[in-house]
């Protein structure tokens, strides 16, 4: 096979989305790897981007070692408020609780379609975007004005309309985090957070935005770092079979789901890289994030490719078919950059300035 040649898109490692240090080259192990169809996905951050020009270099070079018949997913946190990784000259844009608070779906749709633009411009397949999660947990310490709300009805309005925004403009929403995170008092980038509510209070409260996007066609989910002791005593919802049963039965979603970064601290401290890598799986997740460390991706990569064929299909079957529809092998031509007046009004706008 010549480096460029086509590739099989059924290798295990296309399960895997990571990110990356520097912004002027891919490293030379991860440009390796994506050439040989050993890695599926990049997630870019505020550390991989220094200005527009530079940013659409980057991922050009991405869109270029990735092979034949194995497209790469290039991916990036984009909510608004705290955490946007595209700052100035892009448009920042308010925290979602604003718009929940103007009550006004079209705004949040036009939002979608404006986000999507900016993204397209740079070349992103998808965002990890909405948050879908009920604030209901004042000491929440990880969601707050990330949630377009208290109440389910308008998370879940709100939440459908910027996802119908997005993907109508051509970029992958991903709704995060199921259950749900809402009623934490813990950060899960530092350890397990735990909701001691039973499934009724689940279905009352935490799930209607879930089914919402499920109603919604999103194009992915991702999994919580959250124990639910009511549902699985041991094991988070990333690598709960109980919790995800509730995903792809109860609320019958076919989609790709991604867990959160494997790199938290709600899982590194206390399950290793094999578990890591072989969990979630079994639970019912597919595609795996390493957002920063290339060891751990790699030791990951070597466990998904020992692992027996029957673990990986299904998870390979959404990933590749995730592909079809939403990845792209070049950058779009761009239209205008950064910045955008009107965005930049529509922003303003929702901020009540």
């Amino acid at each position: 096979m010549s480096q460029r040649g086509a590739v099989d898109p059924w290798q295990p490692g296309q399960l895997l989305v990571v990110g990356f240090d520097g912004t002027d080259r891919v490293p030379a192990d991860l440009a390796q790897r994506i050439r040989t169809g050993r890695v599926g996905g990049v997630i870019l951050f505020k550390r991989n981007v220094r200005d527009p020009g530079q940013l659409r270099t980057l991922v050009a070079e991405l869109y270029s070692l990735a092979p034949p018949g194995c497209p790469l997913i290039v991916s990036v946190d984009q909510e608004g408020g705290r955490v946007q990784r595209l700052r100035d000259p892009w448009t920042q844009w308010p925290p979602m609780r604003r718009l929940g608070e103007a009550g006004d779906a079209a705004q949040s749709e036009a939002l979608g379609q404006a986000l999507a633009r900016e993204l397209l411009e740079c070349g992103f397949t998808l965002d990890f975007a909405p948050v879908v999660d009920v604030d209901s947990n004042p000491a929440n310490p990880v969601i707050g004005d990330r949630s377009f709300g208290r109440d389910p009805e308008l998370v879940a309005m709100h939440a459908a309309a910027l996802v119908r925004g997005l993907q109508g403009a051509g970029v992958a929403a991903c709704a995060k985090h199921f259950p749900g995170h809402g009623d934490t008092s813990v950060d899960s980038h530092l350890d397990l957070p735990r909701i001691d509510h039973d499934l009724d209070r689940l279905r009352r409260l935490e799930l209607p935005p879930f089914a919402a996007m499920v109603e919604a066609e999103v194009a992915s989910l991702m999994s919580a770092h959250v124990l639910f002791p009511k549902l699985d005593a041991k094991r988070p919802g990333t690598f709960s079979p109980a919790v995800m049963r509730l995903l792809r039965e109860e609320l019958g979603y076919a989609g790709l789901v991604f867990t959160d970064d494997l790199e938290m601290g709600a899982i590194a401290k206390h399950w290793g890289p094999r578990d890591r890598a072989i969990l979630p799986l079994e639970a019912g997740c597919d595609a795996l994030l390493v957002c920063h460390q290339a060891d751990l991706r790699d030791e990951m990569l070597g466990v998904l490719e020992r692992a027996p064929d029957a673990l990986v299909e299904a998870s390979l079957e959404r990933m590749i078919a995730f592909k079809r529809k939403w990845a792209r092998s070049a950058l779009d031509p761009v239209a205008s950059g950064p910045p955008y007046p009107e965005h930049r009004e529509l922003a303003a706008r929702l901020a009540g300035e």
